[in-house]
């Protein structure tokens, strides 16, 4: 069994995925929730979990790293928020962090770097690989070379879920990052960047796409500054859906996937859905508003006069395509709130909790023992568990390669040693 750090844990989606390949075991997992007084994520994570592991519910800023030391945890994971990286010195000289908003990431980066996994994964939203707006690819390249800092080279794929058979239009980017110091990495220096995202790469086998490459976005190759101070300062670049970064230097490309059949709306509908999540007449009017497609004169704060507007969306959902990506305010009277018509009553309703767990492919009643509005909360924010029972499998292949060399280097000393 492979040790596990969950980090910014959620309610458990990580650790759902990796625990049902049977190859992983989740000794400490961190969730918490600073805005709120109601820790509903972490009681749900530690009531499914239950004394499996230790179970954090602190700040990660407040964790002592030092425990850790030689814990023998291999692989560290989390949905970390998307936030600002930006660095600056202070007046002494040292790297400091501009702002509170990045520190997470930072949390992610001390724990790596007293602990130092074979490998990490984590999973963001797909903006992080434009963001910021004014300096393009600056917090994704900040990302990398703290990693590479740390040598670690690393993949990355945007990937929606629909395309590979889920029943969820949602797309993240996902990030792998693996030891230098590792048997497969050793092998891969044998294949340029194209065969490992093509063929050999960590995404590539479970994840499969296409021999082609998108024609309007042709791949891109650039080393990243050695100064992550620089980086923050000045340096941007277009990161494409794909990519890899192997001692600095990156390669992206942007790839097109083998789609897979998705799972459609209808297969995941309850059946006797109760009352209360049907629609009266004033919210379907109100949804119709938000759903249609409209043109607004507005004003701004400096006086001057635009036209917003935005097209339509399909009202209700049609049951033979996948939801669309979920967000925190699923289930609320606003423009993204998936709306059906329940085919056993041809009335129009909103999903029901257990309907969001499915579409994240959660068991049912995963999020049960929490107001509603939590439920869909905890399901705007969490993962895809089907995406990540593969990517556990393909870690698990990885560490068979690892334990394989290990066994044949042992084998040879032995052997030496007559």
């Amino acid at each position: 069994m492979m040790k596990i750090m969950e980090l910014f844990a959620g309610v458990g989606g990580f650790r759902l995925g990796l625990e049902s390949t049977e190859g992983f075991n989740v000794c400490w997992g961190n969730q918490w929730e600073p805005s709120k007084k109601s820790q509903d994520a972490f009681n749900c994570y530690a009531n499914q979990f239950k004394t499996n592991g230790t179970h954090s519910n602190e700040d990660i800023a407040t964790v002592d790293e030092k425990m850790f030391t030689n814990s023998g945890i291999n692989l560290i994971v989390g949905g970390f928020p998307c936030q600002d990286y930006s660095v600056a010195r202070s007046l002494s000289g040292e790297r400091g962090l501009e702002g509170k908003k990045g520190v997470l990431f930072w949390e992610i980066i001390r724990l790596v770097t007293e602990i130092r996994p074979k490998y990490i994964l984590l999973e963001n939203v797909d903006r992080l690989l434009k963001s910021p707006s004014k300096q393009r690819g600056r917090d994704f390249s900040i990302m990398l070379a703290s990693l590479r800092d740390l040598n670690y080279s690393v993949e990355w794929r945007v990937i929606n879920a629909a395309e590979y058979g889920q029943a969820q239009r949602r797309r993240r980017v996902f990030i792998f990052a693996i030891s230098n110091d590792t048997a497969y990495i050793k092998e891969n220096y044998a294949f340029d960047d194209t065969e490992l995202l093509h063929e050999k790469g960590f995404f590539a086998k479970p994840f499969p796409i296409k021999k082609e490459y998108s024609e309007k976005h042709p791949p891109r190759q650039f080393i990243l500054p050695q100064s992550i101070l620089e980086i923050s300062n000045e340096f941007s670049q277009k990161y494409l859906n794909a990519g890899i970064m192997r001692n600095g230097v990156v390669f992206t490309e942007e790839v097109l996937p083998e789609l897979e059949t998705p799972t459609p709306l209808k297969d995941i509908l309850q059946k006797n859905v109760d009352e209360k999540y049907y629609l009266g007449e004033t919210a379907i009017e109100k949804f119709k508003y938000l759903k249609g497609p409209k043109k607004i004169e507005r004003t701004s704060s400096s006086g001057h006069k635009y036209v917003f507007s935005e097209g339509g969306m399909s009202f209700p959902e049609p049951l033979d395509k996948p939801g669309r990506t979920m967000l925190t305010s699923e289930g609320t009277i606003n423009r993204s709130s998936h709306v059906v018509e329940d085919p056993e009553t041809n009335r129009l309703r909103i999903l029901t909790p257990v309907e969001c767990e499915r579409l994240n492919g959660f068991p049912d009643n995963w999020t049960e023992g929490m107001a509603d509005r939590m439920r869909y909360f905890c399901m705007g924010n969490a993962l895809v568990v089907g995406l990540i029972e593969r990517m556990g499998d393909r870690i698990k292949e990885i560490e068979e390669i690892e334990l394989d060399v290990l066994k044949e280097e042992s084998q040879q000393l032995s052997f030496f040693s007559y």
